[in-house]
Formats: C-alpha cells, sequence, structure tokens
C-alpha cells in the first residue's frame, strides 16, 4: 500500500468569546527557516515559477536577493538593485514583487515601488539577464503603470498574477488619515482600488491592456479598477484550490479586516471601517456595501499584515486555513472560513511587536514569514504522543504519527526481534513501519508503548483486492467515517485483534492495525472531518 496524502488537523478544544467567531489556540510552532541568512526590513517573498526552487526576499530599500530553498543555505545574491531611483522612507520603498507565469520562457518579471519628484506608485517589468539566472538586468526597466501619490503612506504595494492571468495591483487610498479626498468612493481615480490589468496586450496609447471583462469597462469609470472602497490593502493572495483572493485592508482608529475580493465590489472604506460607520460615524448608508469576512479591534493589534491560504504539505494542521498577522503586535493568527458560519480563529504564535510584515510561499506551497528583525520564518507541526496498548503474544500495530525513524523496534521497543510480518498476497518479514500499513508484531509481555511524532488526520490509502493489513491516523476514528467512494471494501469485513481472536471493531485506534478486504483494488479515505 502507498500513502498518497497527509494533511488535515485535529480540531482543537475553543474558547468562545462573546464575538461572532471562536479563538483557540494552534499545535503548529514557528522556526527560522534560513538561520544563517539575514535581512534588511523584508517586505515581501516569492518563488521563481521555473522549477528551481529558488526563493527571492525583497527589502523595503531597493534591493532583492535569490537564494536557494535549503535550510542550510548560507549564500543569498543580489538579483535587483534599484535603490537609485526609489523613494524609501516610512510605508515608501520596493514594495512587492510578482514573476511572470511564463517566467521560464520569458525570464520577466514585475516590481512595485514608489519614486519621488512627483511621489509615485510605480509598477515596472524588468528582464533576468539571459547568461545568469540569479542576475536581473537592472537597466531593462520598462514602466507599465504610474499612479501619482497625495502623501507618504497607504501605498497597498502587492502585485500579483491571478488564476487568470491578468496582474492585480493593490492601491492604496493615497494615505494622510480619513482618506480627506474620498477616494476609496472615488471610481474616477485608481487610489482605494484593486487595479486589474493585461501586461502581455497592451491597448493604444498604454503599457498595459484592460481585460474586456473588467467591471468598469464602458462606463465613465476607470477601466482597471476591479473592485474599491478599500484603504491600505496590506497583501492580498489568490487561494490555490477556490481562486478566491483574500485581502487584508489595514484599518484607521479602530478595526482591521479581511475581505474575499468581488468583481465590481465596494468595501466600504469610507464609508466604513470594518463593519463600523466610520464616515459619517453613524447611521450610514451601508447599501450596496461588501461587509469583511473577519475583523479584529485594536485591541488584538493595529496593523494587519495578510497571508496565504496554506496548502503545502508539511504542516497539515493549518492545511486550507487562512494565515495572517499584525504588523504592529507580532501576532499571527489562522483564520478557518465557510460562509455563512463564524470564523473559527487560532493563535499560532507572536513574533514581537513591528515585525511580520509579509509571507510567501515557496514552489511546493509551503508559507514562509518575512520579518523586521531581518529573518524568515516558517512553520512546523508541534509533536504529539501517543501511547499504544500491547498484549502478551501477537499484536495488529500501525504507525499513528510522523516519526523520524521507523525501525519497528525503535517504535515498539519492547518487541520480540524478528517477528515484524506484513501482508501483500502473504507474509513477509520486515523492519520499518509505514504509516497507514497494518502489521503483526510479537510482545513478551502485556503493556504499552509510547509513540511520538508529527499527527496525521488525514491519509489515503491503496487497497489491493482481498485481504489487506491497515492502520489508521493519529486519533479516534469512527469506521463510518472511512471515505470509500467506489464502495470497495466488502461490508462486515474490517477486523480488529486481541487476546480473545479477531472481532468487528466500531473504531479505528491510533496505533492499532486492523484486517480490511475489498472486492476490486482502489483508494480508501481516512480523515478527520
Amino acid at each position: 500500500m502507498k500513502i498518497i496524502r497527509v494533511n488535515k488537523l485535529l480540531f482543537f478544544v475553543r474558547v468562545i468569546l462573546t464575538l461572532t467567531f471562536s479563538i483557540g489556540t494552534s499545535q503548529v510552532n514557528i522556526e527560522e527557516a534560513f538561520p544563517n541568512l539575514n535581512f534588511i526590513q523584508p517586505v515581501d517573498l516569492q518563488y521563481s515559477p521555473d522549477g528551481s526552487d529558488r526563493l527571492f526576499v525583497v527589502e523595503q530599500e531597493g534591493w532583492i536577493y535569490v537564494f536557494e530553498n535549503d535550510p542550510l543555505v548560507t549564500n543569498k545574491s543580489l538579483f535587483l538593485d534599484i535603490s537609485d531611483r526609489i523613494i524609501f522612507q516610512g510605508e515608501r520603498g520596493l514594495l512587492g514583487l510578482a514573476f511572470h507565469p511564463d517566467y521560464e520562457n520569458n525570464g520577466t518579471f514585475f516590481v512595485n515601488y514608489t519614486a519621488p519628484s512627483p511621489l509615485r506608485t510605480v509598477v515596472s517589468r524588468f528582464q533576468v539577464l539571459s547568461d545568469d539566472p540569479n542576475l536581473a538586468d537592472d537597466e531593462s526597466e520598462f514602466v507599465i503603470i504610474e499612479i501619482n501619490q497625495p502623501f507618504s503612506n497607504h501605498n497597498g504595494g502587492q502585485v500579483v498574477f491571478g488564476p487568470d492571468g491578468y496582474l492585480y495591483i493593490g492601491m492604496g487610498d493615497g494615505g494622510s488619515g480619513g482618506d480627506p479626498y474620498d477616494h476609496g468612493q472615488n471610481l474616477n481615480t485608481l487610489l482605494g482600488s484593486m487595479l486589474r490589468i493585461d501586461v502581455d496586450d497592451p491597448d493604444d496609447g498604454l503599457n498595459y491592456g484592460i481585460p474586456d471583462d473588467n467591471p468598469f469597462v464602458g462606463t465613465d469609470y476607470k477601466d482597471e479598477i476591479f473592485a474599491y472602497g478599500l484603504r491600505n490593502p496590506w497583501r492580498f493572495s489568490f487561494d490555490l484550490v477556490t481562486n478566491n483572493c483574500w485581502i487584508a485592508d489595514v484599518g484607521q482608529n479602530l478595526y482591521e479586516e479581511i475581505d474575499i475580493l468581488e468583481e465590481g465590489g465596494n468595501f466600504g472604506w469610507n464609508i466604513m471601517e470594518g463593519t463600523h460607520c466610520f464616515n459619517p460615524p453613524s447611521d450610514c448608508d451601508t447599501t450596496g456595501l461588501i461587509l469583511p469576512i473577519f475583523e479584529y479591534n485594536h485591541n488584538w493589534g493595529e496593523s494587519i499584515t495578510g497571508g496565504f491560504v496554506y496548502r503545502g504539505s508539511m504542516v497539515p494542521g493549518i492545511f486550507g486555513k487562512y494565515i495572517f498577522a499584525d504588523f504592529e503586535y507580532g501576532d499571527i493568527w489562522s483564520l478557518e472560513y465557510e460562509e455563512g458560519t463564524p470564523p473559527i480563529v487560532e493563535t499560532m504564535g507572536d513574533l514581537g511587536a513591528y515585525s511580520v510584515t509579509s509571507f510567501g510561499v515557496d514552489q511546493n506551497d509551503e508559507l514562509y514569514i518575512c520579518s523586521f528583525d531581518g529573518k524568515i520564518y516558517k512553520f512546523v507541526e508541534s509533536p504529539i504522543s501517543i501511547t499504544v496498548g500491547h498484549n502478551t503474544g501477537w499484536n495488529l500495530v500501525g504507525l499513528p504519527v510522523i516519526t523520524g525513524a521507523s525501525n519497528y523496534q525503535e517504535i515498539f521497543p519492547e518487541s520480540i526481534l524478528g517477528t515484524l510480518y506484513f501482508f501483500d498476497d502473504g507474509y513477509l518479514s520486515g523492519t520499518d513501519l509505514t504509516n497507514g500499513e497494518g502489521y503483526w508484531l510479537r510482545f513478551p509481555n502485556e503493556g504499552f508503548s509510547i509513540i511520538t511524532g508529527i499527527p496525521i488526520y488525514d491519509l489515503m490509502i491503496n487497497l489491493n483486492e482481498g485481504w489487506n493489513l491497515i492502520s489508521g491516523i493519529s486519533t479516534i476514528l469512527d469506521i463510518s467515517e472511512i471515505l470509500d467512494p467506489d464502495g470497495i471494501i466488502i461490508p462486515g469485513t474490517l477486523y480488529s485483534f486481541n487476546s480473545g481472536g479477531y472481532f468487528n471493531p466500531g473504531t479505528l485506534e491510533p496505533g492499532n492495525g486492523y484486517w480490511i478486504r475489498a472486492n476490486i483494488s482502489g483508494t480508501i479515505t481516512i480523515l478527520v472531518n
């Protein structure tokens, strides 16, 4: 049997607050991803979509560095230096990086930076050198769009290629405080909006094209606008599974918010801050406004940093959850969201005040954190310990966690040497244990073993036609929750074994093995719902 996927989290005990969400504590740790590297004010992390498994870190002062995605890496190379053409201070600087989806063939990438005289946002295209994949040509700049900025803050800064191949640009409201020029509700300015442009097929007179299905094409408003009513979208990302675009919009005085992008949507600023009236401060007209899916007040934090819905495989505890943080307080959270139900928030850690500037993913969708302390961090699953009892004599066993060791005598040290057997059209002796497989193992005495490792809450297991030995996951699971969409399991053929002989169990217990019979070869799934 082959284990195909491991990816789900055991539900934690949560403390219910007098709010429209619940909060708990995650069993995930945060550690340095690249201990030998340091950066100066990193504000973005991206990977190049060319299969090279390299990472690129953007420093706000105008530099981009590249390095191998290896925790033991000791060297980084300067990929691009445009520090001579930006203005760097406060919220200004080099703020975003996006590689063209066809970067492997065309070698182009795009940056978002703040330029002086006049103060403006610039989105430009650059080219990597043909003879050095770790060095860009800083003279290859081609300006795509420039947007004047009336104040020094609320520049947005993120550029992202969406699943549709278009470039999305997050624009703040122009700055100061309270949106003094009402840019958020003005469709005749590009400020306070999410823009969507075509960098591959420019229109006449422009260095970019306007997608025909942009919501305000053919109106008197700005064609580039895809959605509006944003204050300062500090990081947004697309979920690879749902294609939803998650936006973290920094609040004014009281509330930070998370939104899901909608075509033509008005997210309310500066009529509203979060779900609350801002201008006017009460009895505001909310007709047609899209409310955030989540908000938090300034007792929690004062400057939200948006992240990603985690779709990697190394940290099953946060799979499918949106990860975000607060820059000023340094707290990091996960959010489970399903439309129509209250969000569930879990605390993941705290990197200290004025720390988390951004998140990024690598080519395997593993998630990283950029911090103003100069470090890049990552998430790791916290280990758990499971006690597995055994009887004198033969027992059916399994491996219920992911461990560094796989030898059966390390996992079950009280077992008798040379007595591990698995089944594959007959009994075969073995030495190593695999998650999801079941085994016969003999013990001289009744007792128990404590097995420590990373929890497993989702397994896909291949069954052969006929009898198979399997094992379960890291928590007790009712057999009715085994997913068998093709109906390959013969009813009534799941058996466990103890000192009294075989019996039909009602649950799958962690660390135990089971017989199961399939009428044809196929796949079943064992998971926590």
